[in-house]
């Protein structure tokens, strides 16, 4: 039978999962990277090495954010099932948080030291919206993979064949979060309309300009 936990004990699971995100090499994917199967690319020069290795803690935090956000929500969904969804989905963008870390250390880099501030403001979005409702959780969570899958698709076109290893882990986690997006509206969630879609984008660009740096 499976147990019912209390909210304060979701809470204490949730701040054992926000450590863990935050403590450089304590996340382990339970998937192989699928930067596995491809060749070191020996060509790239120093200043291309940084860049790449910046664009890639990018994502590192994009995958914190999520964590967050979908920890957020699970605490404050109001039905079992969208709780067990999200909790489920959180389990699955692990693996994207172990992979970037990795590559990122392969690349000489590091993660951005602006990662604790972007867990806890995206662990109060996700908790809000999981107040206003299940539909527009679930309807925050496609609009969010949305702007995750455009940052991706224009790291894909910046790096191109100067590294395959990254571009392997990008794609994959594009597949993965065009079907999270894909899943939640099917799941019931709410199609945000354009202007807010928009102020979204706006929010996501000064995240990635001050982690680029930071």
């Amino acid at each position: 039978m499976r147990r019912n936990h209390s909210f304060s004990d979701r809470f204490v699971g949730h701040l054992n999962n926000a450590l863990r995100t935050l403590s450089p090499g304590a996340v382990t994917a339970t998937t192989p990277s699928p930067a596995n199967t491809q060749t070191e690319s020996e060509n790239l020069d120093p200043a291309e090495k940084q860049h790449i290795a910046r664009l890639m803690r990018i994502n590192h935090t994009g995958e914190v954010c999520a964590q967050a956000l979908y920890k957020g929500q699970a605490l404050t969904a109001r039905l079992p099932d969208v709780r067990q969804a999200m909790d489920q989905a959180a389990d699955e963008e692990l693996d994207h948080l172990a992979w970037c870390e990795t590559r990122i250390r392969e690349l000489q880099g590091r993660t951005s030291l602006l990662n604790p501030a972007f867990y806890g403001m995206s662990y109060a979005m996700g908790a809000l919206a999981g107040l206003v409702g299940d539909k527009w959780s679930l309807g925050f969570v496609a609009a969010t993979e949305d702007q995750v899958s455009l940052h991706l698709q224009n790291h894909l076109e910046q790096i191109q064949d100067k590294d395959h290893k990254s571009r392997a882990i990008l794609q994959k986690m594009l597949e993965d979060e065009q079907r999270h997006a894909t899943n939640a509206l099917e799941a019931g969630g709410v199609d945000f309309p354009q202007p807010v879609k928009q102020v979204m984008t706006l929010i996501s660009k000064a995240m990635t300009k001050s982690t680029y740096h930071l």
